[in-house]
């Protein structure tokens, strides 16, 4: 009963760590932000903050490797489903299953990925994100949806423009206070990817 209580506490103090990082990162930017600042908004003692995390960089890297193991696993479950969708008449394709349970995770998650994603949190972290979902969703993954053999144009670019749109996409979303729900964003992001921008905006029927 006492391992219990003990596991209660550590799940405690991580998530008022967590959300006085994320405060923090909204109001003042990481860059700016002190372990000090951060245990004195959780209203925790250095020796505690210490306990877990080594500093402010290793707290970040922590949030970051969740967000990425957690978006790895959504995207690992929905493979087939998408590959069945892709075969279907691309002018009739309804929202990706994954792109519908990623913008779930988004949704639940939108303090802390509000925080990362904006301009105030790790630049790093969009870059690491964007080449995480290529690498796992496209890139050189054995079970990638697509193949770099049957690209029609240098991967490269392939990847920066893809990667660009969707971290551009979620964080308008995020940034506009999430009026749209995850069902009807992953409805806009299904038609811009498999159509392309200019059909989405009426261009080309």
């Amino acid at each position: 009963m006492a391992d219990s209580k003990t596991d209660l506490r550590i799940i405690r103090t991580k998530e008022s760590i967590l959300t006085a990082l994320i405060d923090l990162i909204e109001e003042k930017g990481f860059e700016t932000i002190t372990v000090k600042d951060i245990t004195t908004r959780a209203n925790i003692n250095r020796g505690t903050f210490y306990a877990h995390y080594q500093d402010k960089f290793d707290l970040m890297a922590k949030c970051e490797e969740k967000v990425m193991l957690e978006i790895s696993s959504i995207a690992k479950q929905n493979f087939p489903n998408v590959i069945a969708s892709l075969e279907m008449d691309s002018s009739n394709v309804p929202p990706f299953p994954l792109t519908v349970s990623l913008f779930e995770y988004l949704n639940k998650n939108s303090d802390i990925m509000r925080a990362l994603l904006g301009p105030k949190g790790d630049l790093s972290f969009q870059t690491r994100l964007k080449e995480f979902m290529w690498d796992t969703l496209y890139g050189t993954n054995p079970i990638a949806l697509v193949k770099e053999e049957n690209f029609l144009v240098p991967g490269q670019y392939l990847s920066s423009y893809m990667g660009t749109a969707l971290i551009g996409v979620v964080q308008q979303w995020l940034n506009s206070g999430r009026k749209e729900s995850p069902q009807e964003m992953a409805r806009i992001l299904t038609i811009i990817n498999v159509n392309g921008p200019f059909y989405a905006a009426g261009l080309k029927k």
